[in-house]
């Protein structure tokens, strides 16, 4: 179902698979995850309004066409739908010399505060690290409060995540 929704909207981005897979093979996902930060700017009322009724899920579903573009021409991602059962939103599985690499992305959205939430999302993300044998981790807070502004909502950080690799994103 997921992608039935967002199956208009993936043909509708740019897809240059060359910007963010390396000569290597290497999934850069930072740099998939920053564009993606940078179109949730610029156009996600315009995006997420076609999910009207799947707000709280509009996000999620934009997110995971921009990264389907991409990873599905040479990996998998795999989604997570049963609520409550202590399983990562979005786990990636990307082949790279002769190995697996895998990276979560867990997705939240930002009610109340910003710092609880990400200290909610850290523990949360790392545990699906752990059970996943992940080797990185993206935790994404998405702030749909229009009394915010972009400047308060997007950032990016790197915190110390008791060893295991974690960004935090803001959109």
């Amino acid at each position: 179902m997921p992608r039935h929704l967002n199956a208009a909207v993936q043909a509708g981005l740019p897809h240059e698979r060359s910007w963010f897979v390396g000569t290597d093979g290497a999934l850069d996902l930072d740099a998939l995850i920053a564009d993606f930060q940078t179109f949730f700017r610029e156009h996600s009322e315009h995006w997420v309004q076609r999910f009207e009724q799947y707000q709280e899920a509009g996000p999620q579903l934009l997110l995971q066409a921009h990264l389907q573009r991409v990873v599905n021409g040479g990996g998998v991602i795999e989604r997570e739908y049963a609520l409550g059962r202590g399983r990562t939103d979005l786990l990636i599985r990307w082949p790279q010399g002769g190995r697996t690499r895998k990276f979560v992305v867990e997705c939240k959205l930002r009610r109340g505060d910003l710092e609880r939430t990400i200290a909610e999302g850290l523990t949360q993300t790392r545990g699906y690290m752990d059970r996943c044998g992940a080797e990185a981790g993206h935790l994404i807070v998405f702030d749909r409060a229009l009394e915010r502004t972009w400047a308060e909502k997007v950032f990016r950080r790197d915190p110390e995540a008791d060893g295991a690799s974690v960004t935090v994103w803001g959109m």
